[in-house]
């Protein structure tokens, strides 16, 4: 598991600050986002599954996030050239060895949700924005696991 303040800092808010879309909301959404889709990076690649890197973005989920967001935008793709070095669309395997790739793909992925980020500080929100827009309805996160999993994130016990 990856010490989340050193995530948070050196990883994620980076990323989305390259990508002009940083915010306390969204730093939170990554971070529940990662705790409970590979136990806080302790899995790169989902173990009876396609999904890949510490968020397990599935490469489908991948595919058309470059095809049908990033590639038609002009100003995103500027920014993926330039901050991210992905001028067209790179192996998904990418997702499991760059951390700021991944971040950033995450972000992008929560970016195509037309409705506003859930606030940070109100973890039902994230939850119920997490399982709609990112595990989905067939996922099998639950409530009670999800918050355990961020929580223990978050604040580990010494």
């Amino acid at each position: 598991m990856f010490n989340s303040e050193q995530l948070k800092e050196f990883i994620i808010k980076p990323a989305i600050t390259d990508l002009l879309m940083n915010s306390d909301d969204a730093i939170a959404l990554l971070l529940f986002t990662c705790a409970n889709e590979s136990n806080g990076g302790t899995y790169i690649k989902q173990l009876k599954g396609p999904a890949l890197g510490i968020y397990q973005m599935e490469p489908t989920t991948y595919n058309d996030i470059w095809v049908n967001f990033i590639m038609p935008n002009a100003s995103l793709r500027l920014i993926m050239t330039h901050h991210f070095d992905s001028a067209t669309l790179p192996d998904e395997y990418r997702l499991m060895y760059d951390l700021r790739f991944a971040t950033a793909m995450t972000r992008i992925h929560y970016a195509r949700v037309k409705l506003p980020l859930p606030k940070a500080d109100d973890i039902d929100a994230i939850w119920d924005y997490y399982k709609t827009h990112y595990n989905s309805s067939n996922g099998k996160a639950d409530y009670s696991t999800a918050i355990a999993a961020y929580r223990r994130f978050i604040c580990p016990k010494f």
